[in-house]
Order: structure tokens, then sequence, then C-alpha cells
């Protein structure tokens, strides 16, 4: 086989990948044109905020909680890495989309996918809308990897100039090409395995998609509450939003006191919450708590000591703390 015919079918994985390096390049492109050039969300402390974003990812995420959880509590270190990921989504992309440096960019597409994946593979009130994005996203990033891009790319027309950097051994490493191995199957073989291993282990671990029971986390809310205490005539506790969509927030309508005999010895209501002094809110991540115009509204990821003057109401170890939804649904917790 001559060598024109050897570089034309080299090029036909790439040349049959097109549509999937377009779409998959916009995808991450088109995160950077949303967040950034269509309405700014890198603004810390305004709505729409990536940060508070990313905040949603905390309560269920999979291997890398605590890094999110470092980011969420150090506003600085989290706008930063909100700015670096970005910059990084627009690159990958739009590179991608070029066929510029393939084999690099999709290294980059596989790592962005990982991260979405582990972080917010538990979302998607309707289907597992995160997961897809991440595991597809994995699969099409090794894909691109090993197809390179076609005759339609950068890569091609950097080969087609004769330069001498396109003909270093590193070059189809990182752009397009032949790869200088002798037989690929063993890789395929494995990294098709480990991609589709973590498909199976994230939609267990995330959604019970392989067997037992089949759960959504996104479609109910779910507010935890923890270290119920009296202290100097002040019911305090913390909340923290663990479950339900993250478009909007839980609003708690109700906060109520009972004593052992279930009887209303304090309570608040809608009115009093959406009056609520912030004062008495301490917000310890970038999702915050924090009044609304009916109720008391804890948004998905957020977690936030409260406290509420008793008022010479007398509380023991026998009562309890009831935060009421304007769905209906209830979470109790004793009074330590």
């Amino acid at each position: 086989m001559n060598n024109n015919r050897l570089a034309s079918v080299s090029n036909l994985p790439g040349l049959f990948s097109l549509s999937l390096r377009l779409v998959i390049g916009w995808t991450y492109f088109s995160a950077f044109w949303r967040r950034l050039v269509l309405e700014n969300k890198l603004i810390p402390d305004t709505n729409g905020y990536i940060g508070e974003k990313f905040n949603h990812f905390l309560p269920n995420a999979f291997g890398i909680k605590p890094v999110i959880e470092y980011l969420v509590t150090h506003p600085g270190d989290l706008h930063l890495a909100m700015v670096a990921f970005t910059v990084v989504e627009a690159i990958v992309g739009l590179f991608i989309m070029l066929g510029l440096f393939t084999r690099l960019m999709s290294i980059g597409v596989f790592g962005l996918a990982f991260g979405i994946l582990m972080g917010s593979g538990w979302l998607g009130s309707t289907c597992l809308d995160e997961w897809q994005i991440g595991i597809l996203g994995l699969a099409g990033g090794f894909s691109l990897f090993l197809a390179g891009s076609g005759g339609y790319s950068v890569d091609n027309y950097l080969t087609g100039t004769g330069l001498s950097f396109t003909r270093k051994k590193w070059f189809p490493w990182i752009a397009s090409g032949l790869l200088p191995v002798n037989n690929l199957k063993p890789l395929v073989l494995f990294f098709s395995f480990f991609i589709f291993g973590v498909a199976l282990l994230t939609n267990q671990v995330f959604h019970g998609g392989v067997w037992g029971k089949l759960h959504n986390l996104s479609v109910k809310p779910k507010v935890e509450i923890s270290n119920v205490r009296v202290e100097d005539s002040n019911l305090n506790f913390e909340v923290y939003r663990t479950e339900g969509i993250d478009v909007y927030g839980s609003f708690l309508v109700g906060i109520e006191v009972l004593n052992e005999k279930g009887e209303v010895v304090k309570s608040l209501d809608a009115n009093d919450l959406s009056r609520f002094s912030p004062g008495n809110i301490k917000n310890l991540y970038v999702a915050k708590v924090k009044p609304g115009k009916h109720s008391l509204v804890i948004p998905l990821g957020a977690k936030a000591d409260i406290s509420i003057n008793l008022k010479g109401v007398a509380v023991n170890r026998d009562y309890s703390l009831r935060l009421i939804d304007v769905s209906g649904m209830e979470w109790t917790a004793r009074i330590g």
C-alpha cells in the first residue's frame, strides 16, 4: 500500500467521527458561551452564579465530594476554579470542533465528562440527565482519541503543510493520524470495558439502575436536621438540603416545636419565615438558605445553622423540632 493510500485509510475513522466531534465540541464550548457570552454567570453572589450550581452537586457526589466541599466553603478558590473550568471547556470544545490537537483535547473531554459524572450523575428529575451526559462524554472522548480527526480538521491541514513538528513521533499522539502502535486491540478492549464498568457502577450507585430498587434523588426535596440544641433561650439547629430538584429550593412554610405529647408550643408560619432575620441564619456553603417571598428557601446543597428565639418557652429533651415544606413533606428531629 503506497503512502497516499495509507494516509487516506488512516484518516477514515476521523472522517467518520466528524458529527460526533462537532456535537461533543459544541457541548463543551456552549457551556462557556452560555456562561460568559450570552449571560455572565461567573459573578459571585448574583442569580445564576455557576458556583451555586456546583454546590448543588455536593450532597450525593461520588468520590469527589471532599473536593467539592472544600471549594464551596472557600468562595475565593471556588471562583478561581469556576473560571478555570470555564476556560478549559472553551478551549477543549473549540479545538475539538476545529480538529486541532484532537487527541490531546479528547483527553480533556474525557476528564471533563468524568468530573461531571462523579459530581452530578445523580441529578435529573425526569430522566438520568447528568449521568447520561457524563457517561456518553467518557465514551465519546475515548472514541475521539482513537479516531483523531479526518480531512475536515486543522490537524489534517497541519500534516499537509509538512512542517517539521508534524513528523515528530509525539505528533500523532496529541493530534491525528495513524497511531504508532502495532496492536490497538488490547488498548481498545481494556478502556472500553473500563468505561462500561464505570457506567454500570455509577448507574447503580446513583440510581439503582443495575439491580435492586430504582431511585431518583432529584424528585422530592429532603432536608436533614442535625445538632438541635437550646442555648441561651435560643433553639439552634443545622439544616442541610440533600435531595430534590436543583432548579428551585425547598420552601419551608412552617417550623414548630412540639412537646412530649405532640402539642405545638412554638411555631413560625409562612409569613414569619418570609420575614425571618438573615442574622439568625449562618450559611456554611455558597448556596444560601434565605427568606423568600412566601417561605424560607433552602436550595439544593445548602447547609446552614439557624437560630430561633424561644421567648420563654421551656424545652426539654422530650421535645422535638418539625420542619414543614410547602409540598406537605415534614422532617422532625429530637431536641438534644
